[in-house]
Parts: C-alpha cells; structure tokens; sequence
C-alpha cells in the first residue's frame, strides 16, 4: 500500500523536542509576567459562530480569510485573532466581571490565508487587555507597555533587546482636519503612512502627491517625519490636544522605566480600529522580523455585542512567527534544551518493575527529571546507550542486587564512576547538582 505523506500541510509547525522546550520554556516566562501584574489568563473557544467573527454577510468573500465550516444550520469559523472572542466573552459577563478587567490569552489561532515565511496558517499568539465601562485613563496604556516590555526583557537572552514605537491616531486625525482632506483623501493617506517604512520616503512621497494632488499638503504631511510633530503647536486645539497627550505619555513611559521608548508618527496600525495611542515593538537584534508586539486602545471593543460602551487598549505579542523564525535560522542555542533528563533509571529483569517505578517517583517528587526505561529484556549494554543517547546525566541501575538491598547502582556518565547508594543518597547528590 502507499505510505501516506509525513510532513504537516503547508503553514503548520512541527518543532523538535528541543525547540519545543525552549518554546514553552519562553512562553511561560512571559505568561507568569502577565500573570504577576494580574492579568487573568482566559481559554476561550477555538471555534466561534460564524457571525461571531465577522459581520459580512458574503459567506464566499471571507472563507478564503478564515477557515470556515458548517454542522447543520450553524456556520462556524475557527479563530483567527483574540479580539472577537474577548469582546463576545466580556459583553457575556459583563455583570461577573470587575472592571478595570484585565485579560491574557495565549493559543492557537488560524487563518485561511496562503502560507508563506512568517505568515503561518496555524500559530500562536499571546494577548493582553485591559477594559473599562465608559472610560479608561491612558495610564492603562503605558501599563500595557510596561507589561510587554517586561515579558520581552523575561525572554532577552533569546529575542535580544526590544525598543518601543508610539503613534498617535489623535494627532493624524486632528491635522487631516486642519488641512482639510477628504474623507476618501485620510483612509488613503492613512494606508501610506502604515506602508511608510515598506516603501521608502521617495515613494512615499510620490504615491502622496498622486492621492492629494497639492504640493502644500504634501510638504505638511511629510514634515511631520522630517521636522517632528511640535511644528504644529498651536494650529488647532484638536492638534494641541493630541501633542499633550502624546508627549505626557512619552513622559509616563519614561519615568516608569521602559527603555527605548519612542514617539513615532508613523505607527498607525489597524485603520478602523484603534482609535487612540497606538504601538508597536521591534526587536532591536531582529529588525527583518519586523513588529514583535503591537497594539493600542480602542474606543469600542464589545459594540455588536452590547449597548453597554467597553473602552479598552490591548496588544497582541506574535509569538510563533518570532520564534518559530528565530528557531529555523539557527538563532537560538538549544544546548541546554536537547538533553533535559537527568536519570535514566534503567531495569534489569521484569520482576524489578515495581521497585524501579518506585525508585523513580522519588527521584520525580523531588524535582530531578527521570526517565525510565522499562525494556527489561534488553542486554545493559542497550539501556546504557540509550541513556547516553538522551543525554541523561546519570543512570539509575536497579538489578536483583539493588532491589534486595533497597539501593541502586548511581552511575555518572560523563566520568564513569559507578556507587552503590540509596534512592534518598541519590536524591541528595542530584539535589546537590542542581
């Protein structure tokens, strides 16, 4: 018969034990960092009604964007972001839920999209909110930072340092206002501004004067980048708003500690979504992974769900394309992942079993990673290659002899040397060594 194929479909992962240890190995540092600054870490569904997660009504316009199902009557979609299923699981307990609530998500989304390098149609991402009913201080935006900032630093020696870039939508919008542009002029000035650093300011600035036809307009726009934005102190109060706001925030992030932390214009993100300041952070080491973490805060979160008003600011933090991309080039040192096993308990006839499994259980209750191996028939010269080929750094041998006596044969395989001792001695030693 034919053999039927190994490889996962095209934009699915597969890691090596080592590089899945070191996986799980960043992702709880940075879990337990949203957790010590009280983040509850919610589970919500993988799977979300269909209208759920969109609002289009054209089933056959948004399946190639999601992978999309149906069981009977109900259509139905796997996630592809956090978003929709927080706003849903908030607007549904908004009367169990204390506000300001903060949520943390880490797992699995989809999308149906073409896979391509850095573009994964299964990965995970991690997620973190904070809401309010009705307002919010822009201080839960500089925590947000502070947050990831500190889950970054947690995982450093792997990822390098991250500097963070922030941008204001408040600001875009009150000088599109005072120059005067149309609506159909500011989403279109909107999508250059996001695709900036992509294409260069020369075709930046021709793509601008092709959208806004006025040289005037043109030089006002890219002055922002070339002069900063204080030039525009004083043209308008919706714009003097918006630099107060932008610089007293610069001054909170600051003073709170986050490191290379910058005001960048040109930090837009989502265009009908956020509605405020808005982030991004860049691995310093790692520029062509460009965004690591962004986000920013929106003016609306739960709206097709609830008339109650939810403000909130969020991010998410693209875990998977990070490090899945760190991990395939080579980047990450996984030596000290590849032989996690520190005995190999190893059993010399069957009737040996129980006193072996005891024996290793001990060695497990007290923190020491074992692994038995149970082939009892095997030759010792089998067991103990298969205890170097894991790399563990003792072997646990339980014989006849051992298991009258109630001790084993602690053998230390980088030298050789060879005891006979009890499991609690042998506890001892290996606590000693950690």
């Amino acid at each position: 018969m034919d053999l039927k194929p190994t490889k996962p479909l095209s934009g699915f992962v597969e890691l090596l034990p080592a590089a899945q240890r070191c996986f799980d190995y960043c992702a709880g540092r940075m879990l337990n960092v949203l957790q010590n600054s009280g983040f509850s870490v919610l589970d919500l569904p993988a799977i979300e009604r269909a209208e759920v997660l969109t609002d289009k009504d054209n089933w056959d316009e948004i399946e190639t964007q999601m992978f999309l199902f149906q069981k009977g009557e109900t259509k139905m979609g796997l996630r592809y972001d956090g978003t929709v299923g927080l706003a849903r699981y908030v607007a549904g307990h908004l009367n169990d839920l204390v506000f300001p609530f903060r949520a943390a998500q880490f797992s699995k989304r989809y999308r149906g999209e073409r896979a391509q390098r850095g573009r994964y149609r299964e990965f995970y991402q991690m997620d973190l909110d904070i809401m309010g009913i009705n307002t919010l201080s822009t201080n839960y935006d500089a925590e947000i930072i502070a947050v990831i900032a500190r889950a970054l630093a947690s995982v450093e020696e792997f990822v390098g340092p991250a500097c963070v870039h922030v941008g204001s939508r408040p600001f875009w919008d009150a000088l599109f206002e005072h120059l005067g542009l149309t609506a159909g002029q500011k989403k279109d000035v909107f999508v250059l501004i996001d695709k900036k650093d992509k294409i260069g300011d020369d075709d930046f600035d021709a793509a601008l004067r092709d959208v806004l036809q006025d040289y005037d307009l043109v030089a006002q726009i890219t002055a922002v980048f070339h002069d900063g934005y204080s030039r525009f102190v004083g043209a308008s109060p919706a714009l003097d708003a918006a630099i107060t706001e932008l610089n007293a925030f610069m001054d909170i992030l600051h003073a709170i500690g986050v490191n290379n932390a910058q005001a960048d214009l040109s930090i837009t993100r989502g265009l009908a979504y956020y509605t405020g300041l808005v982030f991004e952070f860049k691995l310093l080491e790692h520029p062509e992974l460009g965004t690591a973490a962004g986000g920013g805060r929106y003016a609306d979160l739960a709206g097709k769900f609830s008339k109650t008003k939810i403000i909130g600011v969020g991010a998410a933090i693209g875990f998977s394309r990070i490090f899945w991309a760190l991990l395939e080039g080579g980047k990450i040192d996984l030596t000290r992942f590849s032989h996690p096993v520190r005995a190999a308990v190893l059993v010399m006839g069957n009737n040996n079993v129980p006193y072996a499994m005891n024996a290793a259980w001990a060695l497990r209750d007290a923190g020491i990673v074992t692994a038995l191996y149970l082939d009892t028939e095997k030759k010792f010269k089998n067991q103990i290659e298969f205890s170097d080929k894991i790399g563990a750094e003792y072997s646990v041998i339980i014989g006849d002899t051992e298991a009258a006596s109630g001790t084993v044969a602690l053998k230390n395989m980088e030298t050789g040397s060879q005891v006979q001792i009890s499991v609690a001695d042998v506890i001892k030693e290996l606590k000693n060594g950690l």
